[in-house]
């Protein structure tokens, strides 16, 4: 039985690193770090910094492996990620099968960016792995990209006894904004997704590369500082070969 641990690194900034998920990687036999192409080098060696400054243990071995790249939508948007998922797995497995004894208990671990259940298709490929291989995942919970917006910004997620959608940037490009709602999170963002909407009475708090030392924050009312953050968004782009980026949108009766 392996037990794959799938911890929660909050942004990548070492100070958002729980106590429990020290302990998980220390405990670790075999950490797996994933590079994806020239773009993501950068995002791998941020969990680098974070196992230099907290893996303690001589004996877990920290193995890198080339992440399958997601082939362009043909048929289905779904049966596109399902296949990219099966193929991750598969790369889970070859690592693991590579590195440990086999027909030994064993404990694995990945790190996660922010939290494993928001956003996050690791506990989904875990769950394909699992019908490959005995396997026990364990997630060790971590900070939010919606956490540290609102930080960041220091406001509240939710207006008062209101309900919050969070929901991705294809989503609102397809559907606009969401029915009855007054706050709505926007994640996986590639194409400032905002710039569909109307922008009359909302208002947004958008953040790049947040709680990181090139951490930047724009808001206002969409309609002021739409163009602004698409164009702090491309000079981070440039600047850092990266971004990871959300925002919170909310329609406002009056300006807060």
């Amino acid at each position: 039985m392996i037990e794959l641990a799938l911890i929660g690194i909050g942004t990548g900034n070492p100070d958002h690193v729980t106590a429990q998920a020290i302990e998980a990687m220390n405990a670790a036999d075999l950490i797996m770090i994933p590079v994806k192409g020239p773009e993501k080098t950068e995002l791998a060696e941020l969990r680098r910094t974070l196992l230099t400054t907290y893996l303690k243990n001589p004996e877990t071995r920290v193995v890198e492996f080339d992440l399958p790249v997601r082939d362009a939508v043909t048929t289905s948007y779904g049966a596109t990620v399902a296949d990219w998922h099966g193929a991750i797995a598969e790369a889970w497995e070859t690592v693991i099968s590579d590195t440990l004894d086999p027909g030994t208990p064993g404990r694995v671990a990945l790190l996660i960016w922010g939290d494993p259940m928001l956003y996050d298709s690791s506990l989904r490929i875990a769950g394909i792995l699992g019908r490959r291989i005995p396997l026990r995942p364990r997630v060790i919970p971590g900070i939010t990209a919606i956490q540290a917006l609102c930080a960041a910004h220091a406001i509240p997620l939710n207006e008062v006894g209101a309900p919050v959608v969070i929901s991705t940037g294809r989503q609102l490009r397809d559907h606009g904004w969401p029915d009855g709602a007054e706050t709505v999170v926007v994640m996986l963002d590639g194409e400032c997704s905002f710039r569909t909407l109307e922008p009359e009475g909302i208002h947004i708090w958008w953040g790049g590369c947040v709680s990181m030392p090139q951490e930047r924050l724009v808001a206002g009312a969409l309609s002021d500082v739409g163009a602004k953050i698409v164009a702090v968004r491309e000079e981070l782009r440039a600047r850092n070969g990266w971004v990871m980026d959300i925002y919170l949108l909310r329609r406002m009766s009056r300006k807060p």
